[in-house]
């Protein structure tokens, strides 16, 4: 099963540089299913693993024009200080029970991905749904909105460890109304702050094996500049609603794989 998960790596990083989302909705399952790390610790490698792979893809996306600096530092501005508040002091105090009647139990690992699922299967919808708007042009959200969408984005990252691009090029594409490409390397931008802000906030809670993350992480690096490169050959509607169906079968796979 680990080879098998080596292998999806490559991908994690395919996903990050093609799409600028999914790494880490691919990142949680492989390290919970396939290399078998409880979920609590598989949301702060994730963290690590995306963060340091979006900043390859940041900086190769930032030399295309494709980085909008002013709305990736907007969301930013909320998220960071979210994520690192949830993971410093909110995570570590969440039982690891959260509740048990008779036989059933619920666990905060079982709730971590069943949350996880839920949000991958509302924010495919969006982008599925939300690419059919007939181009008509829409005002573009304030900032208000923005950072409230930030804070939102900082509470995913935080108890789940996910770049959230998933959320993020979306809110980009939905509220802001910037082309699917620059979402993209936007998205990267974003999650690059959250993500390494969220595992510096698990430094002295949790044991990290650093020999296998960095393993991981070189695989992961060298997916993106695949993705990065493949990117340039598929048309941002293509993009927008494969990303939303990758999206929306993953979320299917883990809610399943969760609750039967």
């Amino acid at each position: 099963m680990e080879i098998i998960g080596y292998i999806l790596s490559v991908f994690i990083g395919i996903s990050l540089g093609l799409i600028g989302g999914g790494g880490s909705i691919l990142t949680v399952p492989v390290f919970v299913y396939l290399f078998r790390i409880e979920p609590a610790l598989a949301t702060s490698y994730s963290l690590f693993i995306v963060g340091l792979t979006s900043l390859s893809g940041a900086v190769f996306q930032y030399s295309r024009g494709y980085v909008n600096v002013k709305a990736g530092l907007s969301f930013s501005v909320s998220s960071v200080v979210t994520v690192f508040a949830v993971r410093k002091y909110m995570l570590p105090a969440i039982p690891d029970v959260l509740w048990q009647v008779g036989a059933f139990t619920v666990t905060k690992s079982a709730a971590i991905m069943v949350f996880f699922a839920a949000l991958m299967l509302a924010a495919s919808v969006s982008m599925i749904l939300g690419h059919q708007d007939g181009g008509t042009p829409r005002k573009q959200s304030g900032m208000p909105t923005l950072l409230a969408f930030g804070v939102g984005i900082g509470l995913v990252t935080g108890l789940l460890g996910a770049g959230g691009g998933f959320l993020i090029i979306p809110a980009l594409v939905l509220l802001i109304h910037i082309p699917i490409k620059e979402a993209i390397g936007t998205s990267l931008f974003i999650i690059t702050i959250n993500s390494l802000m969220g595992f510096i906030g698990d430094v002295g809670h949790v044991s990290i094996d650093w020999p296998f993350l960095l393993k991981i992480l070189a695989i992961t690096i060298f997916g993106v500049f695949i993705g990065s490169a493949l990117g340039r050959r598929i048309s941002a509607d293509r993009l927008r609603s494969g990303f939303g169906w990758f999206v929306l079968i993953m979320g299917i796979y883990i809610l399943s794989r969760e609750l039967f």
